[in-house]
């Protein structure tokens, strides 16, 4: 596999990379944090994080180049306003969310389901809306929470994916108590509609190499 058919199945798969001369070959810079290493003798070599992603991509022959992967998975607990406001937008700027109740089950458990709708995607979305309550022993009052489901799905893509293909929308409540595994990540905040978020969400799309036409904003 040549150099420049490696740069074009990233490219079709959403990941921006730097790319620079080194001995006999070419080294790739992913922004997943993965390396790929490309010997003029044809001999391809990875290191650094997210190998498995890549390796997929580029190894996978189905795969064709040219062929943009716009899919997105949304995550999400009981917000079903703003998981319907969510997937109307995405559907605006012609990406493709993975909404899982909108998918077939076929008979397999959730986790084999989160497994197989998520091979291929490299950007997630996470609805962190206040549906639950809870609270420390320790503690006298109650305070909301974002379901259980979406705590495993955030933890999972943000090993899968890293921290830059992770954009978490935050629905924003006095008493709203946040993940703690979410200090030290951006989120987005918004009051009412996910429309609030457009700007924001685009902007950290693009970084990710996603084309969003400013007329459908």
């Amino acid at each position: 596999m040549g150099i420049e058919e490696i740069k074009g199945r990233l490219t079709a798969s959403n990941l921006t990379f730097e790319e620079k001369e080194i001995n006999a070959g070419k080294q790739l810079k992913i922004c997943n944090g993965c390396v790929v290493n490309v010997y003029n003798n044809g001999t391809v070599q990875y290191q650094g994080k997210n190998i498995d992603i890549v390796k997929e991509i580029l190894e996978n022959k189905s795969n064709k180049i040219g062929e943009k992967n716009n899919k997105i998975f949304v995550v999400y607990g009981h917000g079903d306003i703003a998981k319907t406001q969510l997937d109307a937008i995405l559907r605006r700027w012609d990406l493709e969310p993975v909404i899982l109740d909108q998918v077939s089950s076929t008979g397999t458990t959730i986790i084999e389901k989160l497994e197989k709708y998520t091979a291929d995607v490299n950007y997630a979305i996470v609805l962190a809306t206040p549906d639950d309550e809870g609270k420390s022993q320790k503690e006298t009052t109650y305070k909301k929470r974002v379901r259980q489901n979406v705590v495993l799905e955030l933890e999972m893509f943000l090993a899968k994916l890293g921290r830059e293909r992770v954009a978490i929308l935050l629905k924003e409540d006095d008493s709203f108590e946040k993940p703690s595994d979410i200090a030290g990540l951006v989120y987005i905040p918004f009051k009412e509609k996910v429309d609030e978020c457009i700007l924001s969400l685009v902007k950290e799309l693009a970084s990710c190499g996603f084309a969003i036409d400013n007329t459908k904003l």
